[in-house]
């Protein structure tokens, strides 16, 4: 074969292949699987874990979908306005990601409130749990914890490295109150130290409250 003729054969190839690629059916999100009484798969460790952390679930986590589960998903069904069958469907699991956390999440707002506000009082370090979890509920700046906090530019620990320290006992019991609901910022969705910040436009967000060293705003 000439040469010629050899790279317009190679060139059909080609061309044939990115047009199947093209056609090929994008690979789609894994569904968010059905539990109900009886379900025992790793999902209901997940299920639990969430449904304790957010004081819905008071026993030991067990894996067993059973009628302590139940009623631990009705009730929290009941407090977020979904309809209380007891199941953990797609509607569920929405509303337990916007307001729970799992375990790897949850060491993400530890360390978040570890580095930001590890000098702060209690409820400060609250207060700074409280707008990571606003900001996760807004739906505004990501569908999960990880992508709020590592937003380019959210957090100053994420970008000067102070992020990856190790937070102690008292980060995760402000991070346990926080995704529990206790908010001492008022819906607030930043913060910031009036002693350093030299941004203008966060000057200009309304101000809900100073707690410590952080003005918070909306």
């Amino acid at each position: 074969m000439k040469a010629k003729h050899w790279k317009f054969f190679t060139f059909l190839i080609l061309l044939c292949l990115t047009t199947i690629n093209g056609l090929a059916p994008q690979a789609q999100a894994a569904p968010a699987p059905l539990l109900k009484q009886g379900s025992t798969s790793g999902d209901v460790w997940d299920l639990q874990f969430r449904l304790k952390l957010a004081g819905f679930y008071q026993l030991p986590l067990d894996g067993l979908y059973g009628p302590n589960t139940v009623s631990a998903v009705k009730r929290f069904q009941t407090n977020y306005g979904l309809n209380p069958d007891g199941q953990t469907g797609p509607q569920t699991w929405t509303a337990l990601k916007k307001y729970s956390l799992n375990k790897e999440e949850l060491d993400i707002l530890a360390k978040v409130i570890y580095s930001e506000a590890r000098g702060e009082s209690y409820t400060g370090q609250v207060a700074v749990g409280a707008v990571v979890m606003n900001r996760l509920q807004s739906g505004q700046y990501g569908d999960n914890i990880k992508d709020v906090v590592f937003q380019k530019g959210a957090f100053t620990a994420v970008a000067d490295g102070q992020y990856w320290l190790t937070p102690d006992s008292t980060a995760y019991m402000a991070a346990q109150d926080a995704v529990r609901g206790w908010d001492p910022t008022y819906d607030s969705m930043y913060y910031f130290n009036p002693q350093t910040a030299t941004s203008k436009w966060i000057w200009s967000r309304p101000q809900t409250v100073q707690i410590g060293n952080h003005i918070f705003a909306k």
